[in-house]
């Protein structure tokens, strides 16, 4: 068995690099950001006032002035600022050259077209031109696009960016026992979710799955659904066959020429995992149980969709303090399903009694993976610990 480490390493040298797509802003949010967006204007374009009120000379403010105009949005004063004058001035107006302040309506008092200034407010009270960004400013690649990145991208007036293709994920789940949700099974036949779940996964990490149809435990399904997953970047098999442990998917990544970088890793849940190049793409083999399923995945698929887009690949560790002792650990990294809860300096983290690999019930509630290295020894109640934040469910 190799180190998470070592696992994960080998994992992340198997993606291919990011293929990139251009799309419409309007198309963009969620996706990754692959080459530089580089702003046509600058922003604001002028002087701006960032107040309803009147704009003025500043070594006028305390003498009586005369209002000779208006600048609105989209409306601007075209006269020339003169000394004892004044505009009234609207929040987003281009300020005149000359004028070097702004007063807020509320601090003015107006009889007429005669201004004064009763109350100072601090600062200008105008924005400086290219105060926001400046034309030729870039948003750097290697983000996902959220709504504030296409809020800026917009007003820079970028209407296509370059981003990652979504990498191509196919999700084998094989066994016989195994149906459809929907399906009323008979004796001794389970629904199908870890598919689901991991296609879901999927998705939240930027790629785009695909699920194949449930593999029977016979080498000819195995080809048939091998054959179907041929354009993937990425075949994510879940579960062997009945023989167990990835007998016949090892056998059958045999044939379609894969290059395995490793078979079993020393954490818990999840021990028995596969990984390897094939063919183009890559291939990743997760435990059959639906909680190890999972926690493979967030350990491994995850980066490795997020390698494939050019994203930086780990699962964030974050600091929490224990709720509860925990006791010595064994051989193995162990990730527990835990809860999170508002602590006095750092979250407080509790990880459930039951760490059952089977039990989804529990990996629904859990908000967070707790990490322990193998042989950690026993600790008290209030220790740091590091934990993996998980999706909300």
């Amino acid at each position: 068995m190799i180190s998470v480490a070592e696992a994960l390493e080998r994992v992340l040298a198997l993606a291919n690099p990011p293929r990139p797509e251009i799309v419409s802003l309007a198309d963009a949010h969620g996706r990754a950001l692959l080459q530089p967006a580089v702003s046509r204007l600058t922003q604001p374009p002028f002087d701006a006032s960032a107040m309803d009120g009147y704009a003025m000379r500043a070594v006028d403010l305390d003498d009586a002035l005369t209002v000779i105009g208006t600048s609105a949005a989209g409306h601007p004063w075209g006269g020339t600022a003169r000394p004892g004058t004044a505009i009234r001035i609207f929040t987003g107006a281009p300020v005149p050259q000359g004028f070097d302040h702004v007063e807020l309506q509320e601090n003015v008092d107006r009889d007429g077209d005669v201004i004064r200034v009763v109350t100072r407010s601090g600062g200008s009270n105008i924005r400086a031109r290219g105060n926001d960004f400046a034309q030729g400013d870039t948003v750097a690649p290697g983000i996902i696009l959220g709504a504030a990145h296409i809020g800026l991208l917009a007003a820079m007036n970028v209407d296509n960016v370059t981003v990652a293709a979504r990498p191509r994920v196919a999700i084998l789940a094989g066994g016989d026992e195994l149906v459809p949700p929907g399906t009323d099974p008979a004796e001794g036949q389970i629904i199908s979710s870890n598919d689901l779940a991991i296609a879901a996964m999927v998705r939240d990490a930027g790629g785009k799955p695909h699920i194949l149809p449930i593999a029977r435990d016979t080498e000819d399904s195995l080809r048939d659904s091998f054959r179907a997953a041929a354009d993937a970047d990425l075949l994510v098999t879940i579960g062997g066959a009945s023989v167990g442990d990835h007998d016949l998917i090892g056998k059958i990544a045999q044939e379609h020429g894969i290059e395995q970088a490793f078979y079993k890793v020393a954490l818990r849940p999840g021990k028995p995992l596969m990984a390897g190049r094939m063919a183009e793409g890559a291939m990743l083999g997760l435990p059959g149980n639906p909680v190890s399923a999972m926690v493979c995945a967030v350990l491994f698929m995850q980066p490795l969709i997020r390698a494939m887009q050019g994203l930086l690949a780990d699962a964030p560790l974050r600091k929490a303090r224990l709720a509860h002792d925990l006791p010595a650990e064994g051989p193995r990294q162990h990730y527990l399903r835990a809860t999170l809860a508002a602590g006095e300096d750092l979250p407080l983290i509790a990880p459930f009694a039951d760490q059952d690999s089977a039990r989804l019930a529990l990996m629904a509630q859990a908000n967070a993976l707790l990490v322990r290295p193998p042989h950690d020894p026993a600790m008290p109640a209030g220790d740091l610990v590091d934990y993996i934040p998980l999706a909300a469910s």
